[in-house]
């Protein structure tokens, strides 16, 4: 197969092939990693990631709790053994960031709960390995895996519902990006806890931490982190209620997008490009939090609802507060009711409090009977 035939099946440019070709395996991002991997006919376990099949294949739970436990240091074996002249730190850390890399993969296929155990087992060892390191001149790498292992568990515990525990992770990653002097991760780190913050009805203090996050950056601001840090603002602006802000940070967001060239991977810990579809996305979950039914039905919404189940399941329930907007009750309470499905599926605090917050959202004295069944079933629901 030839670098463009390669490059055209995975959604990257002949260049781009050629780049990661001589830089070696450090130059990929896993999803990279895992798309060339499948088109290839490349076991994962070949190339250091967990098989996407394995957790859902009917495991038992004690079976489950193995692999999670050790799949992550089967995955490092094949490649540090391709990791040249590293000293002994830097194989740990290498190690160790890899684990936090398999762990966030089976995010999308794993319930956090099941998940989280054996993050904070993983950041344990990190925090041991760190107070272990041989000299200060290594503390600033490990610090850095230590973020991002933070950052993992805070998104965890934002999935279950727990809003405090998600706070208090990622208050941790930002002071660990900060210890191993990184702004970029800092920015992101910062950026991240903005967009929870957004999404939890701060927004006020979504936007100070938004505007923390472009203090790290300084005047070295990537155009994949400008881009994101304005659609942050636009959720902020979303939570506090301005439609116009909103809407001038949306519009900032999609043209630093058409500016961002995807042939080069974005900056660590940018593991995404950010693009128009991205953008997109976030006017239509803008869109559901100001109730404006035009922004939300308006864009193809099958298009924006790539990713994981549950990712899919939070567009889903974005589109079902547009019909409610629009006075459709039964076609959003249909789709809140799918949504619903998955949230149960993958014990998702996250996901099942949404439906919620639709059904909060109508006050009706005699409601249809599609909103009393749905009632009935929130009556059943406890995560």
């Amino acid at each position: 197969m030839t670098q463009k035939q390669l490059g055209e099946t995975c959604g990257l440019s002949q260049s781009a092939v050629s780049r990661l070709e001589k830089r070696g395996t450090g130059s990929y991002s896993t999803d990279t990693l895992a798309s060339v991997a499948t088109h290839l006919g490349i076991p994962a376990r070949m190339v250091g990631l967990a098989e996407p099949s394995t957790v859902r294949n009917g495991f038992e739970q004690v079976e489950r709790r193995a692999f999670l436990g050790g799949v992550a240091a089967t995955a490092a074996s094949p490649v540090l053994g391709a990791v040249p002249n590293l000293d002994a730190t830097g194989n740990q850390a290498a190690a160790l960031r890899l684990n936090t890399a398999t762990y966030r993969r089976l995010d999308g296929s794993t319930p956090s709960r099941d998940l989280a155990e054996a993050v904070h087992a993983h950041i344990r060892l990190i925090q041991n390995v760190t107070r272990d390191a041989g000299g200060d001149g290594y503390r600033p790498r490990l610090a850095a895996v230590g973020s991002e292992a933070a950052s993992l568990a805070a998104w965890l515990a934002w999935d279950m519902g727990d809003h405090g525990s998600a706070r208090s992770w990622y208050g941790s990653a930002i002071r660990a990006a900060r210890s191993a002097q990184d702004p970029l991760l800092a920015a992101y780190q910062a950026g991240s806890l903005a967009q929870f913050e957004a999404h939890a009805g701060n927004g006020a203090q979504a936007l100070n931490l938004a505007r923390s996050a472009r203090r790290y950056l300084g005047e070295q601001c990537p155009a994949v982190a400008d881009a994101w840090l304005h659609s942050v603002d636009a959720l902020a602006y979303a939570a506090i209620g301005d439609r116009r802000a909103a809407d001038r940070a949306l519009t900032r967001s999609r043209a630093v997008a058409e500016k961002v060239t995807h042939e080069e991977p974005p900056p660590w810990p940018w593991v995404f490009q950010f693009d128009a579809n991205k953008v997109a996305a976030c006017r239509v979950t803008c869109g559901a939090r100001l109730g404006l039914a035009e922004w939300v039905l308006g864009d193809d919404i099958e298009a924006l609802a790539s990713g994981h189940p549950k990712q899919r399941a939070l567009v889903v329930l974005d589109l079902a507060a547009g019909h409610l907007a629009a006075g459709r009750i039964e076609a959003a309470f249909a789709l809140a009711s799918r949504a619903l499905d998955t949230g149960l599926q993958y014990r998702s605090g996250r996901i099942v409090e949404r439906p919620r917050g639709v059904r909060r959202s109508l006050s009706l004295t005699s409601p249809p009977k599609v909103v009393r069944d749905f009632d009935e079933r929130l009556h059943g629901v406890y995560l």
